[in-house]
């Protein structure tokens, strides 16, 4: 089976070498692109002061961090939640470039981006030329946005489970078959099958009763055949 981690992080600006660290990290379990109902939230004092610039995107103050746990605190249940998961980020250099930077002092090995999938480069190169955020993509694919008025680790990370879904092939996945209520003859001139969804006008059963000339040559051809079934 196939499990990922869908990950998604806040930060106190937008460059770890500059000093600036993660404040909270959201992760999605999937086990076979579909999730599981495990997840991982957790908020993290970073020991600084987070960037104005950086509040206006996730609304996340410093006076909220004051008495949350340090990265040293949580490294090793985050860990341990991630495990053998293979990671799936949007825009993936951001969040493993902080990650890898958080992880440098305890020994953990840092995460490799090209072993990352990055849905925004699926993204890319699915829709090329269009916008490829994550609210974007949810746009797209008629995912609820209701709920976001400001970014959130786990929301963000639940948000993007349903993108990735629905970059995969959705609940289709697979067949192929997303677009065929659109264009029924190019699917079929491929040769994938698409059952029809049109219905169909209702007729009354009708009787059609054997005339006398077929009754009498049908006996005939009975009585031409050794030990029929109709002669027993």
């Amino acid at each position: 089976m196939t499990r990922e981690i869908v990950l998604d992080t806040e930060t106190t600006g937008i460059d770890p070498t500059e000093g600036h660290r993660i404040i909270e990290i959201g992760c999605i379990e999937l086990f076979n692109h579909m999730p599981t109902g495990k997840t991982y939230h957790q908020y993290i004092n970073p020991e600084r002061e987070v960037e104005a610039g950086a509040i206006a995107v996730h609304g996340i103050k410093n006076e909220f961090l004051a008495d949350k746990p340090v990265f040293a605190e949580i490294v090793g249940g985050f860990m341990d939640f991630i495990g053998d998961g293979k990671l799936v980020i949007h825009n993936a250099e951001f969040d493993i470039k902080f990650l890898n930077a958080e992880l440098k002092p305890y020994g953990y090995p840092p995460f490799k981006l090209n072993e990352a999938i990055d849905t925004l480069q699926v993204a890319r190169k699915k829709f090329p030329g269009s916008p490829a955020s994550l609210d974007a993509l949810c746009r797209r694919f008629n995912i609820d946005l209701s709920v976001r008025e400001l970014h959130g680790a786990l929301l963000d990370a639940q948000l993007l489970a349903e993108v990735y879904l629905e970059l995969l092939g959705g609940r289709q996945h697979g067949l192929g078959l997303g677009d065929h209520r659109k264009n029924t003859q190019n699917e079929n001139q491929s040769g994938v099958f698409v059952k029809s969804t049109k219905s169909r006008l209702y007729r009354e059963p009708r009787n059609f009763e054997p005339r006398a000339e077929e009754l009498e040559a049908h006996k005939k051809m009975i009585a031409g055949i050794k030990n029929s079934l109709w002669s027993n």
